[in-house]
């Protein structure tokens, strides 16, 4: 098997959230990590409807200050290619958004499925497709007509439904996927662009450009967001899209498929009766 393409370089993930934990600590309050704040209300709304007590967490952040609140005793461990983590031993296991950077994103799902109980609960956030769509295409276009040629600037994000096909992939069971989208004005593309470098979000793709981008560059890119990306009092917008993960370990308790051939009416009978009268 080949290994997946080098998309993240793990060494500049690595700087880049500890300068923005760092950051948040230095500096009153950590308004830069909204995006991890209200991931972690999702996440805890998801726990409160499953209304299971856990007693053997694993929690998989480089943001521990944040993520830490969730659940106070769950085990924290940071967010790398190998995870330290043993078969079965957890009966929860959250991966706290960072699969977005992963090369191998059901290599990461299938870590995470290792390592629960038989029916643990797996629950995972990440950044989706639609996130920041506008500056990418800004960036892009602003690059191939000053410079000439495209450079990655900013990380491909999977779509819901591959992300939902690789918590099956995992050999998870009752697999759920979902999403939240989230708007934030700012003043310009460049106070954009400072707020990702304080969430650890900033450019750290294995083949960005190592030297300096000409200022005239980020000037057009600037031009073309602030045209496409219109907020109120001259701001401009940014769109995040969280992707909520949610699959079991298999166990034999669980809701399974009915095989096939053992329904006691056809597809067809069943639409036929949807067609009359209540």
């Amino acid at each position: 098997m080949t290994s997946p393409p080098k998309l993240t370089d793990r060494r500049a993930l690595r700087r880049n959230r500890a300068r923005a934990r760092n950051r948040a600590r230095n500096r009153a309050g950590d308004a830069a990590l909204f995006l991890q704040r209200l991931a972690l209300d999702e996440v805890e709304d998801r726990l409160k409807m499953v209304n299971r007590s856990f007693t053997e967490p694993a929690i998989v952040t480089d943001f521990p200050q944040i993520w830490r609140k969730l659940l106070p005793e769950a085990r924290i461990l940071p967010d790398d290619e190998v995870l330290e983590l043993s078969p079965g031993a957890h009966d929860l296991v959250i991966h706290a958004m960072g699969l977005h950077w992963a090369d191998d994103p059901v290599g990461v799902l299938i870590q995470c499925a290792r390592a629960l109980r038989p029916d643990g609960l797996f629950l995972g956030v990440s950044l989706g497709g639609e996130t920041l769509a506008g500056l990418r295409a800004a960036l892009a276009r602003a690059e191939s007509e000053i410079a000439g040629g495209l450079s990655p600037r900013v990380l491909p994000m999977a779509e819901i439904r591959d992300l939902g096909a690789a918590l099956q992939r995992a050999g998870l069971a009752l697999p759920v996927a979902d999403s939240l989208k989230q708007q934030v004005s700012y003043a310009d593309m460049y106070a954009l662009m400072r707020d990702l470098r304080a969430m650890g979000e900033a450019n750290a793709m294995a083949d960005r450009l190592r030297r300096p981008t000409r200022r005239a560059v980020f000037a057009r890119a600037a031009d073309i967001y602030a045209r496409e990306n219109p907020a109120e009092g001259g701001r401009v917008l940014a769109r995040f899209e969280l992707i909520f993960l949610a699959g079991w370990a298999p166990h034999e308790s669980q809701q399974k498929p009915l095989r096939p051939g053992s329904a006691e009416i056809s597809l067809a009978e069943a639409l036929k009766n949807a067609d009359k009268p209540h």
